[in-house]
């Protein structure tokens, strides 16, 4: 028979109240907010009156020993021996009750909660007004539990309160007097516990959790966390409570967490906090780093328990500075957004938070261009919803890639680095269109569009007020902007029979407008309503706005489906102009790779901006030369050139191990140089030249060919015996496009300015 990872204990409620007061037991603030409605609380003592099973509790060890080890309330008797993991909210209601404790609502305020007790009737109700103008109820059964209570004077004062309404015999006065015993005796209710060893790991807790719960509810990795600062470290938990409180309520006067962004949680900020410590995304070995376990060890230690908790707390510190969160609410306003109706993933706007606190208080780079760069990434990842699928994970993959950094200047580099490799031409031309062929209200690319609208200092469709204005949160009329369907759903379904939802709401076929004109317009179709609106401007002013609500040409002649195809196409593209006016400082820098930076890139990988080939000409299989080489090194320059510029290495293996150039077998550097040079020459053009430069350097004692390839400002083409062909950059592939695909790339690629 196997061992058993837990240990039967049995407690009477008394004894697990008293615990929980000398700290034996973890639940101060267990799970706040306090979840269950009070109607639950009454429902909980009235099964324990009646003595009916109410369930156990699940505890865990938590394997610490000394009381001047523990982080928090001094006041504790004793250091936590156990943390409770199933049966919160049940404890937590004896507590509250028992010891007259208020608890947290969701919405961070506080509530005694008050159950009264109708000993006559033998039923409890919670105390509201009717039930406290009932002389039959005791109105408040925590008096039985109170230190100074006196039970006989508790029953006297009752009885006299309920012959004020009528009279009371002396077998009814003895059976309330037994029943008023009874309901205080349930000090001596009994309750079992399941208490799991030490040395079980937070998973196997969670799955021991789910397999127990009726409900299968899986435990939050954060949960645990918020627990163990509630056992070691109250007021670090009392702290983000309070900002999560403070940022719900404007404040006229002092600074407070107050946004137009988001209204956090401590679990969501305590994300922020163990990504600021430990450069971990995942929550997945810092609980056991909290609770002092050596991971390589597996062994436990207070030091190093309360060594982790300093770093939390540092990193919490900073989380929690007003000065710091205001400023990082400007890196989102400098990219374009205005308020929590345009945030579709508070994950983004944490990581993001994240990123911007690392930089700022760790590589101390300078605001103007952490703000900058973290507007861009938020940009970035907002418009992709980068951390909408497996948050935890990508934003591990994210910070993994910091855990090496030095400097601010790389720093900054690298975020605009994975910014690059996202933001394709490809993801431009194919994938944001797809992407706005949607009637999702909350779609992240009609939130990137609002956003570069407002980059872009457009104003309204027909109108002269600016849609940054018409967005100011801070603006509180009832109606101000309004998405207006360009094609009402009345006339679609009327004179188009398009009735489903999903065709009528689409995302292309909506732009914000003042809620006056859209409902002067209401249901006319554009081809009325177009030129009525187009009178109140010049042409200028029309072909721009156009241009900025993506409107194409006579596009109220057009067939309703063409039409939003069109639109799509012309929506990506202001969003990647939108984007461009964050950007446009950056595409004017060129830097030179030094052997720093190669090294670096090299250790990143291969991405859409890096490629490695280990030989020029000579194929490594039949150690011959093999016009297939020249072939896959010119398509990688090629794709560079057509995208966003990259860089090309000779003589690095795929898997970044150094080959060196001399197996390309060139008498010398010049030579390979200038062989080069003439192939790029004769199958891509001379002016493809312009655009790049060539260099030599050392790699891990080798040598290697840097080819630097800018953005070019024209089409480059590679031939292929009587063929050309054109190559583009997705991801960390090269790709060929079609001649159809190639026409529209080129079209659009060089149509954003």
């Amino acid at each position: 028979m196997s061992k058993t990872v837990f240990t039967k204990v049995d407690y009477t409620l008394g004894s697990l109240i008293n615990y929980i007061s000398m700290g034996e037991i973890g639940l101060p603030d267990i799970q706040r907010p306090f979840v269950w409605p009070n109607v639950k609380v009454r429902n909980l003592f009235d099964s324990m009156y009646k003595g009916y099973p109410v369930g156990y509790f699940l505890f865990w060890k938590s394997n610490v020993s000394e009381p001047s080890r523990t982080i928090g309330d001094e006041n504790k008797q004793k250091p936590p021996r156990l943390v409770i993991v199933d049966g919160q909210q049940r404890l937590t209601s004896l507590f509250a009750v028992i010891k007259e404790v208020r608890v947290i609502r969701k919405s961070f305020q506080t509530e005694k909660i008050q159950i009264a007790f109708n000993p006559v009737e033998e039923k409890f109700q919670i105390a509201d007004a009717a039930v406290l103008r009932d002389k039959a109820f005791i109105p408040d059964i925590s008096v039985l539990w109170s230190p100074d209570a006196k039970i006989t004077r508790i029953i006297k004062n009752y009885l006299d309160n309920l012959r004020t309404n009528r009279e009371v015999s002396e077998d009814e006065e003895t059976l309330i007097e037994d029943r008023i015993l009874k309901l205080q005796g349930l000090l001596s209710f009994p309750f079992t516990a399941l208490e799991l060893d030490a040395e079980i790991d937070e998973e196997a807790v969670s799955d021991v959790f789910v397999r127990i719960n009726s409900e299968g509810t899986s435990l939050n990795q954060a949960d645990f966390i918020l627990t163990l600062m509630s056992v070691f470290w109250d007021e670090g938990r009392k702290a983000l409570e309070d900002f999560c409180r403070d940022s719900r309520t404007p404040s006229k006067n002092d600074a407070s967490p107050f946004n137009h962004f988001i209204e956090p949680y401590p679990s969501q900020l305590l994300r922020v906090s163990v990504g600021v410590a430990f450069k971990r995304a995942r929550l997945k070995y810092v609980y056991s780093i909290l609770r002092g376990k050596d991971l390589e060890t597996e062994q436990f230690s207070d030091e190093r328990r309360v060594q982790q908790f300093e770093l939390l707390k540092n990193a919490q510190e900073r989380v929690l500075n007003l000065q710091y969160w205001h400023d990082f609410m400007n890196c989102i306003r400098q990219a374009g957004f205005r308020s929590s109706k345009m945030i579709s993933s508070d994950n983004n706007l944490l990581f993001s938070y994240m990123l911007y606190l690392i930089g700022r208080t760790e590589y101390k780079a300078s605001e103007f261009d952490l703000r900058r760069t973290i507007a861009r990434w938020f940009f970035m990842s907002a418009v992709t919803g980068r951390f909408t699928g497996s948050p935890e994970s990508d934003m591990e993959f994210d910070l993994a890639r910091l855990r090496e950094i030095k400097t601010a200047e790389d720093f900054l580099k690298t975020l605009n680095r994975i910014c690059d490799i996202t933001l394709t031409n490809d993801f431009w031309a194919v994938t944001l269109p797809n992407d706005l062929a949607t009637s999702s209200p909350r779609s992240p690319s009609l939130f990137a569009y609002h956003a570069a609208l407002v980059l872009l200092d457009a104003r309204a469709l027909f109108s002269k007020i600016k849609v940054a204005s018409l967005l100011d949160p801070s603006v509180t009329a009832s109606r101000s902007i309004e998405r207006h369907h360009l094609f009402p759903k009345a006339y679609l379904r009327d004179h188009k029979k398009i009735t489903s939802t999903r065709e009528t709401n689409q995302i292309a076929n909506y732009a914000l407008m003042e809620w006056g004109d859209n409902a002067e317009i209401s249901d006319a179709p554009p081809v009325e309503y177009v030129p009525q609106m187009k009178t109140r401007f010049s042409n200028p002013e029309i072909e721009r706005m156009y241009k900025l609500h993506a409107l194409p040409e006579s596009w109220e002649h057009l067939d309703y489906h063409d039409f939003l195809e069109k639109r799509r196409e012309l929506m990506a593209q202001v969003i990647a102009k939108g984007y461009a006016t964050l950007t446009a400082i950056d595409e004017e820098k060129t830097e030179p790779v030094d052997a720093f930076i190669l090294a670096q890139e090299v250790m990143n990988g291969e991405s859409e901006s890096v490629e490695f080939k280990s030989t020029m000409r000579i194929n490594m299989h039949t150690e011959q030369k093999d016009p297939r080489m020249e072939l896959a090194v010119l398509k990688t320059m090629a794709a560079f050139l057509n995208s966003n510029g990259g860089t090309l290495i000779v003589g690095v293996a795929d898997d970044g191990s150094p080959v060196g150039i001399e197996k390309d077998g060139f008498p010398n550097e010049d030579k390979m140089s200038l062989h080069l040079v003439n192939i790029v020459k004769s199958r891509m053009g001379i002016p493809a030249l312009t655009n790049i430069n060539v260099n030599f350097d050392d790699y891990e004692e080798s040598r290697v060919m840097v080819v630097k390839c800018h953005k070019s400002p024209t089409a480059v083409f590679v031939k292929d015996g009587d063929i050309e062909r054109f190559y583009v950059r997705t991801g960390p592939a090269t790709t060929e496009l079609s001649a159809s695909q190639t026409q529209e790339y080129i079209k659009q690629r060089f149509a954003i300015k």
